[in-house]
């Protein structure tokens, strides 16, 4: 067998990323419109820039990057230059007000040898740094380069959003702030923080104190995996959780951040179901008070759900008097999700109530109760989202749905003309699942999605009409954190899924190109985000896959997924290790007849992070 091994080398180098050649200029997501042009500018001590709006925050957000990162730190208000004089190099323009009607959120980047200028309104400003950052290439201390072109850009939707579990699984304030930086930095504009739940209630109510002295601990957490093929038995760590919760004080920190992000905030606070924080603090707001409710400890659904009644409704309405206070946006979402009535089929209040109020059955009692949440939020001038279950018994008035069942929901409520948000686990926006179909990959609530089907996914379905269309407002990846306990877990899994997220939310479906994408952009951003501290899922190498090839010669082009990430090998079926031989060219194999050589790579980043092991067979 050794002697009938032909393993052969050839001095190629891996293809690394080069933002001269790479039609989208290495931005992700992809711009509408790039124009590559010849030369650099270079950024020194001395580049001046100027701003027709000193203070405001885009302004101030990219001062504050200029000097973190020990670049140009020269700051001048165009009005207090005198326009004859007004230099014409080595500047960096800064224009908020102007006349162009750019579309919402737009902006446009020119780069030159002599001056980088942008222009956008607002959001569309901030978007444009983001960009300009993304090109900025640090040569020293104090200097950088950034290639020359000429972008216009705007977002295809107006809501790009990412959810974050707090409830399952609790992350404080300084983590949260990461996790915003990093939607910001890929232009996702709303943080759905879903903030109360059966295992959790996170965040301070002040005239109902027990919500975070009762509701944010619980007595252990479910740690083993119950359902699908490799089902862990149930299993507890026997461990308190908690207290853990937000005060308003940090909430109010957070939100004012976000929004010095251009980033907005919406909180979920969880009803009529996934409520027994709620109720373990509150028996009363129950269909049966004297049940003994205590918060809950595994996953999945429960039967206790908030009771109907006047005195629930006044309880939730002080409730959410205090969210709206914290949270100024559009939007508030009330879930709706995952009420499976048992609790009310068994109340003789709901019987009673089905009659008075002429309801069809329980289902019409969650569209009453929604509908009651929604027009308190309406009067107090915010839109209420509901998980797409809120179509059940008939949908509020003017509700947004979330469709997260497939995208049955969404275009049901895209039909009868009401907004709609695309969050589909079947299109791979749950982010709880896993990224590949190994056993290496750590332990998830199942399911099954890799980066290629996120990055894929379409969130207008095509049987909608033109006009329905336009009711698809946005898209979202959710993280649900039933198996993510830790930060570096949160990142592991939620990236690089984001960045592919952020394109579909963005960027024109047709400027969209997997392979572009994940071989050249994501290489170089995940090089980028190891240096700003994240951590990240290794793809495997690029070329391999878990396979069985037939034949007697080969000839594997296997590159790094990671700009700077070397990928090793071994051939003899043990597990490749950093000690291994490092894949530097296409490898040649002459497999003898009957034979079989087993492939085994992985990739180890700069900074030590690894891929899984990939295996390939090849067979003669």
């Amino acid at each position: 067998m050794k002697k009938s091994l032909l393993l052969a080398l050839l001095a190629l180098p891996l293809s690394l990323f080069a933002q001269k050649e790479d039609p989208n200029m290495g931005i992700i997501p992809a711009p509408t419109s790039v124009h590559r042009t010849r030369g650099e500018f270079k950024l020194t001590p001395e580049t001046l820039v100027l701003v027709d709006s000193p203070n405001h925050k885009a302004i101030k957000f990219f001062k504050d990057y200029l000097l973190k990162n020990n670049l140009a730190t020269s700051v001048t208000d165009m009005a207090m230059i005198d326009p004859k004089k007004m230099p014409t190099k080595n500047v960096i323009v800064l224009s908020l007000n102007f006349k162009d009607n750019l579309p919402a959120e737009g902006y446009e980047l020119h780069i030159d040898e002599n001056r980088v200028e942008i222009k956008g309104h607002g959001a569309g400003m901030f978007y444009g740094m983001q960009s300009l950052i993304q090109l900025i290439n640090k040569t020293s201390p104090g200097s950088a380069t950034i290639p020359c072109g000429n972008i216009k850009d705007h977002p295809r939707f107006g809501y790009r959003g990412m959810h974050l579990d707090v409830a399952r699984h609790f992350f404080d304030v300084a983590f949260v702030k990461k996790y915003i930086d990093v939607m910001a930095f890929y232009k996702l504009n709303t943080f759905h923080w879903h903030l109360t739940d059966d295992q959790g209630w996170r965040i301070e109510i002040k005239k109902y104190p027990k919500l975070t002295e009762i509701g944010s601990k619980r007595a252990q957490t479910k740690i083993g995996r119950a359902a699908g093929p490799t089902a862990i038995p149930d299993l507890y760590d026997n461990t308190p959780y908690g207290p853990y919760f937000y005060t308003q004080d940090q909430i109010r920190e957070v939100v004012e951040y976000a929004s010095s992000k251009f980033i907005n905030v919406v909180p979920e606070i969880e009803m009529p179901s996934h409520a027994l924080a709620a109720l373990a603090a509150y028996p009363e707001m129950g269909c049966d008070p004297g049940k003994g409710y205590k918060v809950g400890e595994t996953w999945g659904g429960f039967d206790d759900v908030f009771c109907p009644t006047d005195e629930t409704f006044n309880m939730l309405y002080d409730i959410l008097r205090e969210v709206i206070d914290l949270f100024p946006g559009k939007y508030i979402h009330a879930g709706g999700d995952e009420c499976n009535k048992v609790a009310w089929k068994k109340s003789e209040f709901c019987r009673q109530l089905i009659i008075d109020k002429q309801l069809k059955n329980e289902d019409g009692i969650q569209s009453y109760f929604m509908e009651k949440i929604e027009k308190f939020l309406n009067t107090r001038g915010v839109q209420m989202i509901g998980w797409d279950e809120i179509l059940e018994g008939g949908l509020a008035p003017n509700a947004v749905v979330m469709s997260w069942r497939g995208e049955k929901g969404g275009i049901a409520a895209a039909q009868l003309n009401h907004d709609v948000i695309m969050t589909p686990a079947s299109g791979g926006l749950y982010f709880d699942h896993a990224q590949s179909k190994s056993s290496q990959e750590p332990l998830s609530i199942g399911g099954f999605a890799p980066l290629e089907k996120v990055y894929n996914y379409e969130p207008v379905p095509s049987v909608l009409s033109k006009e329905q269309a336009k009711h698809v407002i946005g898209v979202q990846a959710n993280l649900w954190t039933e198996y993510i306990a830790t930060p570096s877990k949160a990142e592991y899994m939620l990236l690089p899924r984001m960045l592919a997220l952020s394109e579909s939310a963005w960027s024109d479906p047709k400027d969209k190109d997997y392979r572009n994408f994940s071989q050249s952009r994501v290489a170089h951003h995940l090089a980028v985000l190891d240096k700003m501290g994240y951590n990240y899922r290794v793809p495997t190498a690029v070329g391999a896959s878990d396979t069985t090839m037939k034949g007697g010669k080969f000839k594997l082009e296997l590159s790094s997924p990671v700009e700077g990430a070397t990928v090793h090998y071994t051939i003899d079926g043990s597990e490749p290790s950093e000690n291994d031989l490092v894949c530097s060219a296409p490898l040649e194999f002459t497999v003898p007849e009957r034979g079989a050589i087993t492939l085994k790579t992985i990739v180890i980043t700069s900074s030590g992070k690894k891929s899984i092991v990939n295996t390939m067979k090849l067979e003669n």
